[in-house]
């Protein structure tokens, strides 16, 4: 009896393994695929080829709400995605039945021994940790079975109505505590700004008047330097006059000196003009009515006469 089986495409999404008589050979690329004539006679047959397909995309598979008791045994629903994908087709279809089942049971197995060693404070503040224990047991796992895990996230957690409750009140002090938080810290922002502002203020005054004062300083050493080379020409024009004037009045000394060492001279040489000097000078004196002139008395008879 002869068979013609139809041809096989394998997508760029897909890889195909190839089997004969249900026993495996190879993996099939992406590519068109024949399937030989199938014989089978009674005393000859050729082996019957069946291709299995192989979606190789990235998938998400969720884990619904399982309920699960933490450490201090309060029960709370988890919901988990995982993101996936087959990283070799042969060990997915040959070592398990069907590895998205099985990749299913062992999230939510990994789920539940990981949240029966954490207590309730422990995940609510750190809810990472909770995905990061997660994907660390299950990512070994999957890779037996040629199954590679990107992330797997906690999705939802959902409490018992009392520690719903009391997590409302707690989330509700935490707002208002952040609230607070947030006006003292805008409040001491706007202190500091306004600090920051005086003291700019501040600094700027200081440099004006250390600005102002050393103007002053450089103009009160220009007007002294002024001064002082005011002073200095003064002083040295009121020497330089003292010395001419000096110099003049030696002059003039020495010229009188002359004078009267050359009258001296002249008087000693001509007698006569002694008299004639004294006669110029009793005319002088005769010209004022109150003068008196005394000649040849003693001063005795001379004090007598003024007192009468």
């Amino acid at each position: 009896m002869l068979f013609k089986e139809p041809d096989v495409y394998v997508f760029e999404t897909h890889r195909g393994l190839w089997f004969e008589d249900g026993a495996y050979k190879k993996i099939l690329e992406p590519g068109r695929y024949e399937i030989p004539k199938h014989l089978d006679f009674r005393f000859y047959r050729t082996p019957k080829i069946q291709i299995k397909l192989v979606d190789m995309r990235e998938r998400d598979l969720t884990i619904k709400g399982q309920e699960i008791l933490t450490a201090d045994k309060v029960a709370i629903r988890v919901s988990i995605i995982v993101q996936y994908k087959v990283a070799d087709p042969k060990p997915a279809l040959l070592q398990v039945d069907n590895y998205e089942e099985r990749l299913y049971s062992d999230v939510q197995l990994a789920a539940r021994r990981s949240l029966a060693n954490m207590s309730l404070e422990a995940i609510l503040t750190n809810r990472n940790s909770l995905s990061e224990d997660i994907l660390k047991e299950v990512k070994g796992i999957a890779q037996r079975y040629g199954v590679d895990i990107m992330r797997a996230d906690v999705k939802d957690l959902i409490f018992p109505g009392d520690v719903q409750e009391i997590m409302n009140r707690v989330l509700k002090a935490e707002r208002i505590s952040q609230a607070q938080m947030v006006e003292a810290k805008s409040r001491a922002e706007i202190e500091l700004l306004d600090a920051k502002t005086v003291i700019g203020k501040q600094v700027i005054e200081a440099e004006n008047r250390a600005k102002m004062d050393e103007i002053k300083a450089e103009a009160d050493a220009k007007t002294l330097a002024v001064k002082t080379e005011s002073d200095a020409k003064a002083l040295t024009v009121r020497t330089e006059s003292e010395i001419k004037n000096s110099k003049a009045r030696l002059e003039a000394e020495k010229e009188q000196v002359q004078i009267k060492k050359e009258s001296a001279e002249l008087f000693k040489a001509y007698p006569h003009l002694v008299r004639l000097e004294e006669i110029k000078a009793f005319q002088s004196i005769v010209k004022n009515s109150n003068a008196k002139i005394y000649m040849g008395l003693d001063e005795t008879l001379i004090g007598k006469i003024e007192k009468d």
